[in-house]
């Protein structure tokens, strides 16, 4: 992209003016009737060329969402820290001011190819893609050599207000972000995945009974547990631990995890045909995300013992009632109103009820934790 002075005929005034423009190699292409056109722009120069709308704007006067600025570290230590496969896709803006299509080849009607020209005075609104924006801007001040380097950018000549926010609604529409166990299979960065994804291909706990792509089970699925779960199980159990390699760190979650498959019927019985996965899903808790976060937990603590002794404990998980129908036990802690709950306090009751199962003291914040969850059980009671 270059800048240049060029004379044009404003078309709103039909004055001849001079005035400073911007240049991009473009593609043209053309949707529902009208052109738009494909660019490259320099890194360096996305904070400078695409504004935000007012954020003091009421909603009906902008053309996007208000950015929401937790998001934009994340995504600048992505660039940052992934400099040699960091992915983004195209930035869409619409441009606010006069263009001009100039066709390059010999055929020049027909060229799609040429360059865009841009009046300078002109605004670029981003109508998808503000938090790379902002999140590119901020990677520059960490990291200013990546300006050299190009976004795709996707530009249309705006009409006016409500054709941008229908542009925005119709870019956000059918956009679906993907399952946090399809996020997690594919993920080849995150030690935690690779180590999520070698622990449900390996254990006899997990093997052939684990769904890698959605994070939520239907009725009739065979399966007995997801990635995601499987994930947090094993983010809680190593907390806190060190492992050489990858390989070593699988292992450990492997022992964990069969050792406690052994004092959990049920999991067998699916993997061999004599419970379907909707069974045991439906009368039982032991396979829901919460359960094996909270057994995790508890096995962070329990695999800091001398030796084998943690088995020894684990043997105490034969005597845990898991059935739904339990409600005594774990409603408040497992259950909301009959339905799984992963809040971090229902996370902590849960693991205290299997912690004090296998005879580990709770921790000073697990304990504070439980005497409110009595308290408020007892009051309402009364």
């Amino acid at each position: 992209m270059t800048n240049k002075s060029s004379n044009y005929v404003n078309r709103g005034e039909g004055l001849a003016n001079t005035s400073f423009e911007y240049v991009f190699p473009a593609i043209r292409g053309i949707q529902s009737g009208r052109e738009y056109y494909v660019s490259m722009c320099p890194l360096k120069l996305i904070p400078k060329i695409f504004l935000f709308d007012d954020e003091e704007l009421v909603p009906e006067l902008r053309a996007q969402r208000i950015l929401n600025k937790a998001r934009v570290p994340d995504i600048a230590n992505y660039i940052v820290k992934n400099r040699d496969s960091y992915v983004f896709s195209a930035i869409t803006a619409s441009v606010d001011g006069e263009l001009r299509f100039q066709a390059v080849g010999s055929e020049v009607e027909a060229s799609r190819v040429g360059a865009l020209h841009i009046d300078m005075r002109a605004r670029f609104i981003i109508n998808d893609g503000q938090h790379r924006r902002a999140a590119i801007e901020l990677a520059l001040r960490q990291e200013p050599t990546l300006g050299d380097e190009t976004i795709a950018v996707v530009l249309f000549l705006d009409r006016d207000l409500e054709r941008s926010q229908q542009m925005f609604a119709d870019l956000n529409r059918y956009a679906i972000r993907p399952s946090r166990s399809l996020g997690l299979l594919y993920d080849h960065r995150n030690d935690l995945s690779k180590i999520a994804k070698l622990v449900a291909l390996r254990s006899t706990a997990f093997k052939d009974v684990v769904e890698m792509e959605k994070s939520t089970l239907s009725e009739r699925s065979r399966k007995l547990f997801t990635l995601s779960a499987i994930y947090s199980g094993n983010a809680a159990l190593l907390e806190g631990k060190e492992f050489p390699d990858l390989e070593r760190a699988a292992a450990r979650c492997i022992d964990f995890w069969d050792e406690v498959a052994k004092y959990i019927p049920e999991w067998g019985q699916v993997r061999t045909s004599k419970m379907t996965a909707g069974e045991v899903r439906r009368d039982f808790l032991h396979s829901y995300a919460i359960m094996l976060q909270a057994l995790g937990a508890t096995g962070n603590q329990l695999l800091r013992l001398p030796g084998a002794s943690w088995k020894q404990r684990l043997k105490s998980l034969a005597n845990i009632d898991w059935s739904r129908s339990n409600a005594k036990l774990w409603e408040g802690r497992a259950l909301i109103g009959g339905r799984a709950s992963k809040s971090s306090n229902n996370v902590t009751l849960t693991t205290n009820v299997i912690k004090k199962k296998v005879g580990l003291e709770l921790s000073p914040d697990e304990q504070r934790i439980e005497h409110a969850f009595k308290r408020g059980r007892d009051g309402s009671a009364n």
